[in-house]
């Protein structure tokens, strides 16, 4: 009998199974936007009941904002290819499989909870780390500073999740920390917050089916370089406007769909963000 890991998490934790699922499922399409072959064999190796998400157009989602926040991270190892990356909330992402360039270096922070389960299905090594700690901590910046830089910290659907003093909080420690890096993480706008209690009671939302709660909101993402000097915005997209080269290479579907999920309240008000952590920063997609 095939052993299947267990999963403990908590609310907001357990939100990393809908890309990992969305990656899985857009893996066997006929003409997927990724594919992701581990992250087949993850959902395959634990025991949850993914079938409640069957169906969700959601999980598309889910895996176009990971596409974008690739791009940009593939950009920084073009530029920098033994840099760092640094995943905030890595959750059970399989970034590191996907964008590996064979000299780069990679950690990985989590919450105990979330990491505990990601030490089951991922391997460390000596380009690679796991570092079990919340991003609103200290203890992992020394951690961090071990790898070499330049560092680009990703914290794809986390911050979030927190509040908004604990995003200022942790966004001000990277910048202060790391003043040569670059930060990229989504936002939620106003409408979204308004419209959390009528949206996750839709049928087909899957975070209906979870207790995790939005906790801030932020219109213009440029608010967002008055949280710390030099904390400079670069870039902005919604899933409806990716950068140039992530919307070539999607499906035709996919890319036809693109201006009828750009008219929704709720496209507008969700955007992918990426700074730069200095004060020369130059405008790039």
């Amino acid at each position: 009998m095939v052993h299947r890991h267990q999963i403990v998490l908590g609310p907001a934790q357990e939100t990393l199974l809908i890309p990992l699922y969305g990656r899985a499922v857009e893996t066997r399409k006929r003409h997927p936007m990724a594919i992701d072959p581990r992250a087949v064999e993850i959902v395959e190796a634990i025991d949850y009941d993914f079938a409640k998400f069957d169906g969700d157009r959601s999980l598309a989602g889910s895996v176009l904002r990971g596409l974008i926040f690739d791009h940009w991270v593939a950009g920084f190892l073009r530029a920098h290819p033994c840099g760092t990356v640094v995943e905030i909330g890595a959750g059970l992402n399989t970034r590191f499989e996907r964008l590996d360039n064979g000299s780069c270096h990679w950690v990985e922070l989590d919450l105990p909870d979330s990491m505990d389960l990601r030490r089951k299905l991922f391997e460390e090594s000596d380009r690679r780390s796991m570092i079990a700690a919340s991003v609103v901590d200290d203890a992992w910046v020394a951690q961090v500073r071990e790898y070499p830089g330049p560092y680009f910290f990703v914290a794809e659907a986390v911050l979030i999740y927190l509040t908004e003093a604990d995003a200022r909080r942790a966004a001000g420690r990277i910048a202060g920390s790391f003043p040569d890096s670059t930060l990229a993480f989504d936002t939620w706008g106003e409408w979204i917050l308004r419209n959390q209690r009528r949206r996750v009671q839709r049928r087909r939302d899957p975070l209906r089916k979870m207790s995790a709660t939005l906790e801030w909101a932020c219109d213009d993402p440029r608010e967002i370089e008055s949280w710390h000097p030099g904390i400079t915005l670069t870039a902005s997209h919604t899933l409806a406007t990716p950068p140039r080269a992530v919307r070539t290479a999607l499906p035709l579907h996919m890319r036809a769909l693109l201006p009828v999920m750009g008219a929704l309240p709720q496209t507008k008000a969700y955007r992918l963000n990426l700074f730069a952590l200095d004060s020369n920063a130059s405008k790039t997609e």
